[in-house]
């Protein structure tokens, strides 16, 4: 059993290691993606005040006036002490507006297309492809990547128990093969946890069968109808006033919460609002849902309210990034995601080293 999963295990490696490459290092370029913005882009961080933030239905037409070709959409404030963006199109181009949330004063245009970590984010996803084309290709080689942990980690297990320790440590005094070589089973082994936590929730990215299925285990199966709002209006006219509305009791609603967007979907569909208890933490959200035209609130669903399966399913990127739990989360995800672009290296190493040994052997 062993020699036809060692073959799997090369084919498939050899296969989807490269992709599983890019995948990993980009993953950990964007980790820190909000660190390093901060420190380059001085437009994102304000003094606060202790004032309101300004009406979002004023950036939206602040930003029409700025940029007459303009189709501003959804507007989000991202912190007390931090700027305000308006997401816009201009052209078919998507565009971050960014203003002082207390003053409206624009700060800073940004374009998403030409944004790195945003080109990142799309080799990370999509490897620069058509997202439907892009999302199976990271998709399938993900799913390879998972069966290629559990065969090395039934390759690396040893026939006798009293050879189990020495499995355990890298032989550094080796020669440089051997010390590739335990380098690529022994570190497997050690991340294998990691890895697959990291690539799990990654595929619910790629496939919607993933990210519901991990809804439906949280939830133990059971259907949780308070998750769903299906409110279409008919002959109904969108408002501003319903815009500003909605965010002023949002604001009155979760007092204390840092971060909120408002979004306005459609005349035939109920404004969205969200809050978030920490500035660029996009985890513990609630939302809530009203009138397009008059601003009235239609339904309240605060985080607490929310079924386990939906609360896994808004922190899967927390949890993929590391984001979930702060900065030793980052940093671990980031080490995890650097040794897991280091396994289609060694393991390549390994068996073009082999395959000369053999190929000089014949000679």
């Amino acid at each position: 059993m062993k020699k036809w999963i060692a073959q799997l295990h090369l084919w498939l490696g050899l296969g989807s290691g490269l992709i599983v490459f890019i995948v990993a290092v980009t993953g950990c370029i964007f980790v820190f993606h909000d660190e390093i913005k901060d420190l380059t882009r001085d437009y994102r961080k304000i003094k606060p005040e202790a004032s309101a933030f300004v009406a979002p239905s004023k950036l939206q037409n602040k930003t029409k006036v700025l940029f007459p070709e303009a189709q501003p959409g959804m507007v989000v404030y991202q912190g007390r002490d931090r700027s305000a963006f308006v997401y816009s199109v201009i052209g078919d181009v998507p565009y971050h507006i960014y203003f002082n949330p207390y003053s409206a004063k624009f700060l800073q245009k940004e374009n998403l297309e030409e944004d790195f970590f945003l080109i990142v984010e799309d080799l990370h996803m999509h490897l620069w492809l058509p997202e439907k084309i892009g999302k199976q290709v990271v998709g399938i080689s993900t799913l390879i990547f998972v069966f290629m942990l559990i065969s090395g980690i039934v390759l690396w297990w040893p026939k006798k128990r009293k050879h189990l320790r020495k499995r355990l440590k890298i032989k550094w005094k080796a020669k440089w093969r051997r010390v590739n070589y335990d380098l690529h089973s022994i570190t497997g082994l050690y991340i294998s946890l990691m890895a697959f936590f990291i690539a799990i929730t990654g595929l619910s990215f790629s496939y919607e069968w993933i990210n519901q299925g991990l809804y439906e285990i949280a939830n133990l199966g059971e259907d949780k109808p308070e998750d769903i709002l299906n409110i279409e209006f008919k002959n109904v006219e969108y408002s501003e006033k319903a815009m500003d509305i909605a965010l002023a009791e949002t604001l009155e609603l979760t007092p204390g919460n840092e971060m909120f967007f408002v979004w306005e979907q459609g005349e035939s569909a109920p404004i969205i609002t969200g809050s978030y208890p920490d500035a660029m933490d996009y985890d513990h959200q609630s939302n809530f849902y009203f009138h397009p035209e008059t601003g009235a609130l239609i339904k309240n669903h605060q985080y607490s309210s929310k079924s386990a399966g939906m609360k896994l399913q808004e922190m899967t990127f927390g949890l993929h990034t590391g984001q979930y739990f702060g900065l030793t989360g980052k940093v671990i995800a980031f080490c995890a995601s650097l040794f897991i672009a280091s396994l289609p290296i060694s393991g390549f190493i390994i068996w073009y080293g082999r395959r000369n040994k053999k190929l000089k052997s014949r000679i």
